[in-house]
């Protein structure tokens, strides 16, 4: 199986690209997915992050996660950011390569949607390409805010999110997502057509 991580900021695209790959037979596997499953009710995961946030992050009757709540007090500072990526990233790290183990011996191409590549650093070597949705910053803020997130929440959310600098040098294929979803469907197109070219 060819692994592809896909990288992007807030709002960049990565989702729209992972949908097109779907649909054109890739296998996609979703971190932000993962996340929810981690956290699901009455786990291991989530009873820590109740620890360090307080039990009123639970609904009393469900044991589902109030995320939004969470993520208020978790980009509340630097510090409580850094805490719930302590505790949440290594169980879907764990997840991920039991995922990409299964997948070792297929055939196709698998695109994994990674929200924070720098915190994957020791797995880019899974990679066989990293795939970077590029998107200007204030665009994607402009787009962000179109869907109803305010401008401090994006500067807050974008402000632990890996630089420009770092994508860029991680970066195999550049994806240019700054003008129309047809474009980007185009150029989405052409890079499977030239991978599943490289590995048919």
């Amino acid at each position: 199986m060819y692994v592809a991580f896909l990288a992007g900021g807030i709002a960049s695209g990565k989702s729209s690209v992972a949908r097109i790959l779907e649909d054109l037979g890739c296998v996609r596997i979703d971190l932000d997915q993962m996340s929810r499953e981690v956290l699901g009710p009455h786990s291991p995961c989530t009873a820590a992050l109740a620890e360090a946030f307080g039990h009123d992050i639970l609904d009393e009757g469900t044991g589902m996660l109030d995320r939004a709540l969470l993520a208020e007090r978790a980009f509340a500072t630097p510090a409580a950011a850094e805490l719930i990526e302590a505790i949440e990233l290594p169980p879907i790290k764990e997840r991920l390569i039991e995922r990409l183990d299964g997948l070792a011996d297929r055939e196709g191409i698998a695109v994994v949607e990674v929200p924070l590549l720098d915190r994957l650093d020791d797995m880019l070597v899974r990679a066989d390409e990293i795939v970077y949705v590029h998107v200007p910053r204030e665009l994607r803020r402009e787009r962000a805010r179109s869907r109803g997130m305010s401008g401090e929440d994006f500067d807050a959310r974008d402000g632990r999110q890996p630089s420009e600098g770092y994508l860029f040098s991680r970066a195999d294929t550049i994806l240019d997502n700054s003008g129309t979803p047809a474009e980007l469907a185009d150029a989405v197109l052409a890079w499977w057509r030239r991978r599943a070219r490289c590995i048919g």
